[in-house]
This record gives C-alpha cells, sequence and structure tokens, in this order.
C-alpha cells in the first residue's frame, strides 16, 4: 500500500512540475527528471525519496554499455542507509556503491526507478550522478525545514500545494554525468520568507486553495510515449474521463448484477425451504394416519401383539425424524 501511495505521489508531481529533456552527449542515457522529497525520520536521520526518468532518445534498445550485466548504475551518497528499490517489476541487484537496474530500455522509451535511502542527521549530502540530469526537483514539506546547496546553482520555486500538503520547492537544470555537490537539510531552519508566504497564503485562501499555481507543462518523457502509443488520435484528458466513466460504469454494474443474483439466489432458496417443508409436513401427517389405522387393525384383532408393536416402533421413530427436522424450521 505504502509503494502505490509514493507512486501516486511522484506521478502528480511529474503533471504538476514543469520540466524539461536533455539530450546525452558522452552516453547514449540521460535523466530526463529527477524528483526528491527530503523529510526528517522519527530518529532525527534525513529521508531520501527518488523517482527519476531514465530516457533513452535512440531508436533501438538499450541493453547497458556492454561491461557488465548493468543496464542502469545508480551510485547512493557516502553514508547511506536503508536503501529500498519501490517497485518490485524492475529486477535490481545491490552494490557496494548503490545499486544496478538489469531490464532494457525500450527505443525511445523510459524507465522510471523509484527508491529512497536515509542519510545521518546533519550530514551534508554529496550528491554525484552518473548520467546527465535535465531537470532536479528537490521537494520539502513545508514546516519541515529546508536545503541548502554548495556547488550548484539552485533556483527557489517556492511553496506549492499538491494533494492537500504544501511543499518548499528547489530546481536545479544542466547536470553533467559525474558533476559533483552537496547538500544540507536542516529540520529547524525554515526557508526564508516562510512566515509571509504563510499570512499571503491564508489571505488568498478565500479565493483559492492553490498557495502557487503550477505551470501546466507535462512530462516529455510521457508525452513522448503518448504520441507514440495507438492512442495518440485521442485527447489523452478526454481519454482518461472516458476511461473513468468506464470503469465506473462497469463497477456499478457488477454491484447491480451482484445483488440481483443473490436476491435471484435467496428466493430461490426460500422456495426450496418451502417445499421441504411441506414435503415434512405431509409425512408428518401421514405417519399418523398410519398409526391410527394400525391401532385399529391391531383393535379388530387382524394383527398380532408382537406385530403391531414392530410396526408401532418404526412409525414412531420415522415420525421423530420427521419432527426433528421440522424443528430446523421453526426455531
Amino acid at each position: 500500500m505504502i509503494k502505490k501511495l509514493i507512486t501516486i505521489f511522484f506521478l502528480g508531481l511529474m503533471l504538476l512540475l514543469p520540466t524539461t529533456s536533455l539530450a546525452a552527449s558522452n552516453t547514449e542515457i540521460s535523466i530526463d527528471t529527477y524528483y526528491l522529497v527530503v523529510s526528517p525520520t522519527d530518529d532525527g536521520s534525513t529521508n531520501m525519496m527518488i523517482m527519476a526518468n531514465y530516457t533513452n532518445p535512440s531508436a533501438k534498445e538499450y541493453t547497458g554499455d556492454g561491461t557488465s550485466e548493468a543496464v542502469l548504475k545508480v551510485t547512493l551518497p557516502v553514508g547511506a542507509t536503508g536503501f529500498k528499490f519501490l517497485d518490485s517489476t524492475i529486477p535490481t541487484k545491490t552494490t557496494d556503491f548503490g545499486f544496478i537496474a538489469t531490464q532494457p530500455i525500450k527505443a525511445n522509451g523510459t524507465e522510471v526507478l523509484p527508491y529512497s535511502y536515509q542519510m545521518p542527521k546533519g550530514k551534508s549530502v554529496d550528491l554525484k550522478f552518473d548520467y546527465a540530469v535535465g531537470q532536479m526537483q528537490v521537494l520539502v514539506p513545508q514546516g519541515m525545514g529546508s536545503v541548502a546547496f554548495k556547488g550548484v546553482d539552485a533556483a527557489d520555486q517556492g511553496s506549492f500545494q499538491f494533494d492537500g500538503q504544501n511543499y518548499e520547492g528547489y530546481n536545479i537544470s544542466g547536470i553533467k554525468a559525474d558533476q559533483s555537490f552537496s547538500m544540507t537539510y536542516d529540520k529547524n531552519k525554515q526557508p526564508a520568507g516562510a512566515s509571509s508566504q504563510a499570512s499571503t497564503k491564508s489571505t488568498s485562501d478565500s479565493k483559492s486553495s492553490v498557495t502557487e499555481a503550477a505551470p501546466a507543462f507535462h512530462n516529455p518523457g510521457h508525452i513522448r510515449m503518448w504520441e507514440e502509443s495507438a492512442l495518440s488520435n485521442f485527447n489523452p484528458h478526454i481519454f482518461l474521463i472516458v476511461l473513468i466513466a468506464i470503469i465506473l460504469a462497469g463497477i456499478f454494474s457488477f454491484i447491480y448484477f451482484r445483488r440481483k443474483s443473490k436476491k435471484e439466489e435467496a428466493r430461490i432458496g426460500a422456495d426450496k425451504e418451502e417445499q421441504a417443508f411441506k414435503l415434512l409436513m405431509s409425512k408428518q401427517k401421514a405417519i399418523l394416519e398410519k398409526i391410527i389405522e394400525l391401532e385399529e387393525t391391531h383393535g379388530d384383532g387382524k394383527l398380532s401383539e408382537a406385530d403391531f408393536n414392530k410396526k408401532l416402533a418404526a412409525y414412531k421413530e420415522h415420525l421423530v425424524q420427521v419432527k426433528m427436522s421440522l424443528r430446523q424450521f421453526v426455531e
């Protein structure tokens, strides 16, 4: 469940935040967009949640550089602990430097790698990417501190709202492969102007629940995937609405026919119970009539005492069984 929520969160950010693509120079692969959510953990360490879009711009499938089984290589910062890969469908292997992904990337395709790790409290995070990065978006939940960068120019995007949560955003563009820089997270230091932003937000909330309007741009990799699919002739937003409508119609139809089936089963069951009850009542009546007839035959001297007692015992035993069955309907 946690993995699904994390995936939904990052997919929402992909649609909400502006991104640009970066063509690979020294390698066939580049990181189109790199999303990083920084937040504190219960023990005071820093949690780093990442979703990176690795893009293959070539017209052939990418299977790595041919020197190993690795298709993608991901180096984690020194001191990283608690590494978790958040998508069980992508084959990966941990290494002494981080991890590798072994699944080939389709021609003109994108591979999304979601993972997380923790860094010690107060430790500067030294970042270096194995591939060029077009856009790096760093997000900090509002009220949970701020980040500062060294060795790279980071643009403060201010605050924005997503799924009921406010975030402070930072953007870094055009990171080169193997370029090094550092990031420091301080959960006790809020971004400059956060209080004035909060005041402005409370005033503007009467007009709009959105702190800052997000640019209506989409991930280029996602747009490319859509345009190359069999559905490219459809408007994606209309297609999504129609798809949701079909899914809802299917759910309501399933519920309706399921209820109808249960009602029919209940009616048939009731009819069967009624028939069984009537049959038992008929049997009880017939046995009582047989007992009366037996007593009359015995009284006329047409039946010996031994035969009378034997047949009477059999009728009474049968009658007891019928009455026990009838008791199930009245209790």
